[in-house]
């Protein structure tokens, strides 16, 4: 029964959208044959009015961000340059130091008496070249009084040489006794060539070198012993933050050990981030940026590029942009994330155009522009889209006057207010 009862329902409904089909051709029938009908209807396509507008320089969107690490400005090693147990430690690990400060002290007893021996050393070099000095002195003194003695016996004998040959001539003398004196001359003049060759030959040597040398190996000793004892003073390498510091009283600490800790420089500090190559593009040329916590957004503040990587990374496929901060304050700290504004406002402000007067035509954008007295088609590159307005990288600048409205109906180089076959109206016949 209720198979039934559905089948009549169908039939019932079917019937009834015949005769809704029916009536309605029936009505257009008496439409078309009613007197004074007109024989042909058109529908008018009017349009639209040409309209004109300066172009304007509008924000396209927030400023391009990207997210950077705060890292230390330099980090230094601390190195042991000396082997012993530590006495004491003045600093931990999380605190700032000044470049100087002594961060641990190792035992030093050994280094102290290497110390005192090396002053001894020197002590006892500087007497051996003062009594060295003295003794040249001394000595060249005996040999110029050498040679003064023996220029004296030099003249007296040339003397009586010359008064021997007189009385020879005079024959008072014999021969031989002038042969005598001549011998003393002789021997007097050699006495006095040796004297000045003595002296000539002590003034061309040094006679105290070999004290001067071991004064001064003495007191290089003493200056290794001194720059060993100031090793057994653990001393922070710069100024920043103290981490990866684990030495403790007693522990042994050996210079072969290597690095014991890194001081952090973070005055100035360093924000460092990578870029692909369209954000590469936005920084190049520039010489700072701006950056900010996220946490506090409206504190922005302005850092120099201290370097921007040149070419590619191989490995990343990025570029390496590298801020450095005044970071007086220390309020920035290695290990934090701040964001880098790669462009500014007023770079996002830029010119733009309506995007229903664009004109398409396959891969190529137009718009038309009023100059003077006529229309001029303009090939544009655009940019990003917000809203109703899109982005012109090139074609039109800001002040252009812009066709807005009516734009399809222009032809390049028309004239203002002339009408072209393009622009006039269109009649589409309706159905007889």
């Amino acid at each position: 029964m209720i198979s039934k009862s559905l089948r009549n329902n169908r039939f019932r409904y079917r019937g009834m959208g015949v005769m809704a089909v029916v009536t309605a051709v029936a009505l257009m029938a008496s439409a078309c044959s009613a007197p004074g009908a007109s024989k042909q209807a058109t529908v008018q396509l009017t349009p639209k009015p040409v309209k004109v507008e300066a172009v304007k320089k509008v924000t396209i969107s927030s400023p391009v961000e990207q997210i950077a690490d705060v890292t230390a400005g330099v980090t230094l090693d601390v190195i042991a340059k000396a082997n012993g147990e530590v006495t004491s430690v003045n600093k931990q690990k999380g605190d700032y130091v000044e470049k100087g400060d002594v961060l641990f002290v190792i035992d030093n007893r050994d280094a102290v008496s290497a110390q005192r021996k090396s002053e001894l050393a020197v002590k006892s070099a500087q007497q051996s070249l003062q009594q060295a000095r003295d003794s040249k002195v001394n000595n060249r003194k005996d040999l110029a009084d050498g040679v003064e003695r023996a220029q004296t016996a030099l003249q007296n004998a040339q003397q009586d040489y010359n008064k021997i040959r007189n009385d020879f001539d005079a024959g008072t003398v014999t021969q031989r006794q002038v042969d005598q004196v001549k011998q003393a001359l002789d021997n007097a003049q050699m006495s006095y060539d040796s004297a000045k060759a003595k002296l000539s030959a002590f003034d061309n040597s040094d006679s105290i070198a070999a004290a001067e040398t071991q004064a001064e190996s003495a007191r290089l000793n003493l200056d290794d012993a001194t720059r060993a004892l100031d090793n057994f003073e653990v001393k922070a390498p710069g100024s920043g933050v103290l981490t990866d510091f684990n030495v403790v009283v007693g522990q042994t600490v050996s210079a072969a050990a290597g690095r014991i800790a890194q001081v952090q420089e973070i005055d100035p500090i360093k924000i460092k981030t990578e870029l692909s190559e369209n954000n590469y593009l936005l920084v190049k040329g520039k010489q700072e940026l701006v950056y900010y916590n996220p946490n506090t957004p409206d504190k922005k503040g302005t850092a120099k590029v201290s370097y921007l990587a040149p070419i590619m990374s191989a490995a990343t496929k990025t570029y390496t942009l590298e801020l450095a901060v005044p970071n007086t304050d220390h309020q920035l700290q290695p290990g934090t994330r701040y964001m880098v504004q790669l462009t500014t406002e007023s770079e996002e402000k830029v010119p733009v155009v309506p995007t229903l007067s664009i004109i398409r035509e396959a891969s190529d954008t137009f718009v038309f522009i009023q100059q003077g007295d006529q229309y001029m088609k303009r090939k544009v590159k655009l940019g990003r889209i917000n809203g109703e307005n899109q982005e012109v990288l090139e074609g039109v600048k800001e002040g252009d006057q812009l066709v807005i409205s009516g734009q399809n109906t222009l032809k390049d180089g028309q004239k203002v207010g002339s009408t072209e076959a393009s622009a006039q109206p269109s009649a589409t016949p309706a159905a007889k």
